[in-house]
């Protein structure tokens, strides 16, 4: 992949960055924890100027998470309660409460959303779903997007041929993300089946 990353940087400059980062939030496999920190040591040898990598990643970014916001929009709410109704364990109600929550932290969530790992790009779908006002959206995404593409582009810059050292503490942090996501789950699952069961009980009687 770094070998891949070098070459789109060479060939397309700044730009290559910019297209590796859209990517990046459409194909989530492709971190950015990677992209963002090479993009800053290359700039550091002066293959790229580094206000250059700040804006074409910047908006890679938006360009990813606007994709990723049509789709959800295109999707649409019936189109998500249709597929709920299809899920085990799921019902209608987990999606409206969904949809009061996000209505009333969406902007701290889009915001904050862009800066943790895994999250950064899932979150432009529900955005889409519920229809947040395009300008606030692309508002919320370009600056969360900025703050944490500047964060690794200097830390790749001032770090130099240590670059890499960014994508291993990230890479932490990244799997705690990960593990709370997958204890949820779990406690979702156990709670379903536990409500499933007491009703089952109930109806018996």
């Amino acid at each position: 992949m770094t070998d891949w990353l070098v070459g789109l940087m060479e060939t397309l400059g700044a730009p290559g960055a910019g297209l590796a980062i859209a990517l990046e939030n459409l194909f989530p496999p492709l971190p950015s924890e990677v992209i963002l920190p090479l993009a800053g040591f290359t700039a550091s040898r002066g293959d790229m100027g580094l206000l250059d990598v700040l804006v074409c990643t910047t908006l890679g970014s938006v360009i990813g998470a606007l994709t990723l916001y049509w789709i959800g929009a295109l999707l649409g709410r019936d189109r998500v309660l249709a597929i709920a109704a299809k899920l085990p364990l799921v019902k209608a109600s987990d999606i409206e409460k969904t949809e009061a929550w996000f209505g009333r932290h969406g902007r701290k969530t889009v915001f904050f959303g862009r800066m943790i790992p895994l999250f950064r790009s899932l979150i432009s779908v529900p955005a889409g779903v519920e229809r947040m006002p395009l300008p606030t959206f692309t508002l919320l995404t370009t600056v969360g997007s900025l703050i944490w593409n500047t964060a690794f582009v200097l830390a790749g810059y001032f770090l130099g041929e240590n670059w890499s050292l960014v994508e291993t503490y990230v890479g932490i942090g990244s799997n705690v993300v990960i593990a709370l996501v997958v204890a949820a789950v779990l406690v979702f699952v156990g709670v379903r089946l536990a409500e499933r069961r007491t009703s089952r009980h109930t109806a018996r009687r």
